[in-house]
């Protein structure tokens, strides 16, 4: 009897906490399948809806908008989740069910919007005045001018006529992983926050655009081929910028919706390489890790044919394509900049400081497109910010690199162009001048003077105290000559040890023999406290053209034969070369004597009296020569 009252309680006892738990369950599941009703009130103009919609996966993508909305005999709608992802493939589709009520205080319209460029197609169902349903689409696998409300993304007028409640469904079709934004809004509030998106947008396009017209022009003006490649770069950014932002899509190819759902990844892909090889150039040839380096110049060559190759892939394979490419090229960019920037060189730490925003925010964009994290407005503007960033110092580190182009060049033109040790003119150019200051003086009887100026004692220095003396002692001389002449006048170093000297201006000999005197004197006295005391002696050879004139050739070997005529010892280590002691034969009209054609020296024959003076001037010239020695 016991057992039995026992046995009695027991299933009473079950049948109660059957019945709570069954309770709990219908309390729990009761609110969470009610269908919330927003309410659109003006005072809260602008309101972020994807959390409050309830949603269904149609699989197969078959299903329409009068099954969706059959009621308990359709689908089973389930509430959302905040930064829900979903993965519906190529024929999946995903239903939204909203319901609406507009207070009676409200005076504006409202708008339904998908502030998401690259979501490929949305359609909106909304009951008309007929009660029949209607339906509008938007996406970037349609074309731009075809939506309801062109803009950069999908937006919807909701259609509220009255104060009741009102039922939207919105069919989604997205081929790779995605969250998607809702966002419900007044228009007048939609205009202003398009308006700023715009705004911000034109800020980083006029910014570009103003960098791009820089570059080009100035690598016009100075011939520099690394301005030209970086505007090319800086004008595929800012279509990047463009066609991420849907701004391409609205405002440039707004009729062509195939190339707008392809735009972004080709254009992607090749921003990445473009920005691969920037930091290569700019970040120069080192010598180690030269294996890392072709791999990030190759990799940023394949920029091109992988953006062919993703037109031609299936759109999931295509995205993971992207994904993978971006990704390698933010680690070979930011691993060479860094780098060049331990090995001490400057342009490495401006690469750095402007890839790595830009790295960051592309690895968030990658992050976005494969599903991974839900889209935000830091996934949306984090490239238009990192480019603002990039930009101007990639431009920097462009502008020092450039810098250091160009001296180098300077210096291969200075090394053509002037003597490498004592920096004066190269021998020929000097040998240019040369002749054009002879040629002058032959035709417009222009006054100048040339001289050789030789250090004697060049080879004993050298053979004594070594090469480094001797180079020494020839910047000595340089400088000693620089402290005696102006700046108009002409020297270049024309032998090991010999200077030449072009003095414009000059018809006497009196001003090159003071400027060789003080010369001779300045090399006899040594510098103080130089150890060794070596003392520079100079022999100097002139002419005044104004004396003697021939071919460039002739002058130039006399003033070398003058030179090595003089002995080291010389009393007179100042000479010049003789004017000539001929004159011009007259002609036989002004000879004054008719029988020139019959004398014994056949026709125009000099007068006996000007013949020795012909013969006897070489040899006069020897006799003072071989005298002055």
């Amino acid at each position: 009897m016991r057992c039995a009252a026992v046995r009695g309680w027991a299933a009473l006892w079950q049948a109660f906490a059957t019945l709570l738990l069954g309770g709990s369950l219908l309390l729990q599941a009761g609110p969470a399948q009610a269908q919330p009703v927003l309410a659109l009130k003006d005072v809260n103009p602008m309101l972020d809806v994807h959390a409050d919609a309830f949603a269904w996966i149609d699989a197969d993508g078959q299903a329409g908008i009068e099954q969706v909305s059959a009621g308990k005999s359709g689908p089973a709608f389930t509430p959302t989740a905040a930064d829900t992802i979903y993965s519906l493939g190529p024929h999946a589709a995903l239903w939204l069910h909203y319901r609406f009520a507009k207070s009676s205080g409200s005076r504006q319209d409202w708008l339904l919007a998908f502030p998401l460029p690259l979501l490929d197609l949305a359609t909106v169902y909304q009951r008309g005045a007929a009660g029949a349903w209607t339906s509008q689409t938007a996406g970037d696998t349609v074309a731009v001018s075809s939506w309801p409300e062109p803009g950069r993304y999908g937006q919807f007028e909701l259609n509220l006529p009255d104060n009741g409640v009102h039922d939207v469904y919105v069919r989604i079709q997205h081929v790779t992983e995605v969250g998607i934004p809702v966002r419900v809004s007044t228009r007048s509030s939609q205009a202003q926050r398009l308006q700023l998106e715009y705004l911000a947008i034109g800020v980083v396009f006029g910014a570009l655009v103003l960098l791009i017209v820089a570059c080009a022009v100035q690598s016009w003006v100075y011939r520099d081929k690394a301005y030209g490649w970086y505007a090319v770069y800086a004008s595929i950014m800012a279509v990047v910028v463009a066609a991420w932002s849907g701004v391409a899509g609205h405002l440039l190819w707004s009729n062509f919706s195939a190339w707008n759902n392809l735009a972004q990844g080709c254009l992607g892909i090749l921003g990445g390489g473009s920005a691969l090889l920037v930091v290569h150039q700019l970040c120069g040839v080192g010598t180690r890790h030269k294996w890392f380096e072709r791999i990030g110049y190759w990799t940023g060559l394949a920029g091109l044919p992988l953006a062919l190759l993703y037109t031609m892939l299936e759109r999931s394979l295509g995205v993971r394509l992207i994904g993978v490419y971006l990704v390698a090229v933010v680690v070979l960019g930011v691993g060479r900049a860094y780098m060049t920037w331990r090995r001490q060189d400057v342009v490495g730490f401006w690469v750095l400081a402007a890839f790595t925003p830009l790295a960051l925010a592309t690895l968030l964009v990658v992050t976005s497109i494969l599903g991974l994290l839900s889209v935000s407005w830091l996934s949306q503007y984090g490239l238009m910010a990192g480019l603002v960033i990039e930009v101007p110092l990639l431009l920097v580190a462009l502008n020092l690199r450039s810098r250091e182009r160009h001296a180098v060049e300077a210096r291969e033109q200075a090394m053509s162009s002037q003597d490498a040790l004592t920096g004066l003119l190269a021998a020929h150019l000097f040998h240019d001048r040369f002749k054009q200051v002879v040629a002058r003086a032959q035709r417009y009887k222009e006054p100048a003077a040339v001289v050789y100026i030789e250090l004697v004692n060049y080879r004993y220095i050298k053979k004594t105290w070594g090469t480094a003396v001797a180079e020494q002692s020839l910047l000595r001389s340089v400088i000693k000559l620089r402290r005696i002449l102006r700046d108009v006048n002409t020297v270049g170093r024309i032998d090991e040890a010999r200077f030449g000297l072009i003095l414009e201006g000059v018809a006497s000999r009196t001003p090159v023999t003071e400027l060789a005197a003080r010369l001779i004197a300045a090399g006899l006295m040594p510098l103080k406290g130089l150890k060794p005391e070596v003392v520079l002696q100079f022999h100097v050879a002139g002419v005044v053209l104004n004396e003697r004139l021939g071919s460039p050739e002739d002058i130039s070997t006399a003033l070398g034969d003058l030179l090595h005529g003089m002995a080291a010892r010389t009393r007179r280590p100042i000479r010049f070369l003789e004017p000539e002691l001929t004159h011009p034969m007259p002609l036989a009209t002004d000879s004054g004597f008719d029988g020139a054609e019959s004398g014994p020296h056949g026709p125009h024959a000099p007068p006996a009296s000007q013949a020795p003076a012909v013969v006897q001037a070489p040899a006069l010239r020897a006799v003072k020569s071989h005298s002055n020695r």
